[in-house]
């Protein structure tokens, strides 16, 4: 085995916590389309999708090590919300908190001398900072526009989300 027992069961943690994160994405995605705002809605059903992805990335390298890949089970996601605001910077919030989890591998890996995994997390690492900078960036899209969120389908329909600080600036 590759990984070490106590890294793998971290590593299932975080695949848990990736798949939770699908889950809140595909509830905003529902809340959107309910509120019949399209361009937000197919954007989260995307980040839906790249959070199952990267569990699936994770779940692949336990095995490959030799760990015993183990799926916890999962919090209901928030369905509801008061605003477009709130639901975008609920988005926020989880990579925030991804953030300091994928942070947390790595700072596990450190300890444990196993460069494999922490050659293996620096993905994570580059990822965590485009989707908190995708977040950042549509939370203050939807600040500017306030009540007219017309404005932010409009906008994404012509522009898209920018994925990294530079194209996010360059974009606003």
């Amino acid at each position: 085995m590759l990984i070490s027992k106590k890294l793998a069961q971290s590593f299932n943690r975080q695949i848990g916590n990736e798949f939770a994160t699908s889950l809140q994405y595909t509830a905003i995605g529902a809340y959107f389309a309910a509120e019949s705002l399209p361009e937000l809605s197919k954007f989260f059903n995307a980040q839906a999708g790249e959070e199952r992805d990267h569990a699936q990335k994770l779940l692949n390298y336990v095995v490959d090590m030799g760990g015993t890949a183990s799926i916890p089970g999962l919090p209901a996601p928030k369905c509801a919300f008061k605003s477009a605001l709130e639901a975008v910077q609920l988005a926020l919030d989880s990579e925030m908190e991804v953030t300091r989890q994928i942070n947390g591998l790595v700072d596990q890996a450190i300890k444990e001398a196993d460069h494999q995994a922490q050659n293996f997390l620096q993905w994570f690492v580059n990822e965590q900072r485009e989707e908190v900078t995708t977040m950042d960036f549509l939370v203050k899209l939807l600040k500017r526009a306030g009540t007219q969120l017309l404005y932010v389908e409009e906008y994404l329909a012509r522009n898209g989300v920018p994925s990294a600080a530079g194209e996010a600036q360059a974009g606003a």
